[in-house]
């Protein structure tokens, strides 16, 4: 996939910098919308799974050491996946809830529950109840996939710690919003919920929940 910002990038600076005086100040100090939408599906949602309640370098080694297990892909199919036994996986790290998770995601695709191919036609909230009936799975994994998987552009993670702590310095809280207040705080970002969390992530210089971890070049004041 070609290394571009998203499509919707110009036009959420653009909204963003008109609807809030403050987000506009931080696209000020962060510079251009850095969301790259990448094509990985299965591979996406295995990684999270295997990146849940780990340390970044501890996750990346399980994760190097499964993708390992394949040799000569890039990544494994789901088909690969089920074929694996549990202890092979178990050596490679993972627990044995990650590794139900891996095969329960790997099955519901094999099987076609969870098809990729028909999500350009579901609305947000209809791929969330898809993604989550797979066990492992939860909302705030399923927002992330649609915001830099699916390129979905009004995708607000509310559940976030990080866009709540972001939030609550940028606009003085006393203290984080929660996941309602939060929901009904973003409503000023709409259509381009999903760019506010990114430039919101980005104002604390964190690590995203895609794994990318790099700052873009911040912009010279005049």
């Amino acid at each position: 996939m070609p290394n571009r910002p998203t499509s919707y990038a110009r036009d959420a600076e653009t909204h963003l910098r008109k609807s809030d005086p403050i987000m506009a100040r931080i696209i000020a100090q962060v510079g251009p919308l850095g969301i790259v939408p990448r094509s990985e599906r299965f591979q996406a949602l295995a990684r999270t799974i295997i990146f849940q309640q780990l340390a970044g370098a501890a996750a990346s080694a399980i994760y190097n050491r499964f993708v390992a297990l394949f040799p000569g892909t890039k990544f494994p199919s789901a088909e690969q996946v089920l074929a694996t036994p549990d202890e092979h996986l178990r050596k490679a790290g993972l627990s044995g809830k990650k590794a139900l998770y891996i095969k329960d995601l790997a099955g519901h695709i094999k099987d076609g529950t969870l098809n990729f191919h028909r999500f350009h036609r579901m609305t947000d909230d209809e791929i969330i109840t898809d993604l989550t009936r797979v066990k492992g799975i939860g909302r705030w994994t399923a927002e992330i996939f649609l915001m830099f998987n699916l390129g979905r552009p009004d995708v607000m993670p509310a559940d976030d710690l990080g866009v709540q702590s972001a939030v609550k310095r940028a606009y003085r809280m006393r203290e984080r919003p929660t996941r309602k207040r939060l929901t009904k705080f973003g409503q000023r970002w709409s259509p381009y919920r999903t760019a506010a969390a990114w430039y919101l992530w980005r104002s604390l210089d964190i690590t995203l929940p895609d794994g990318s971890a790099k700052t873009p070049a911040k912009r010279k004041k005049k």
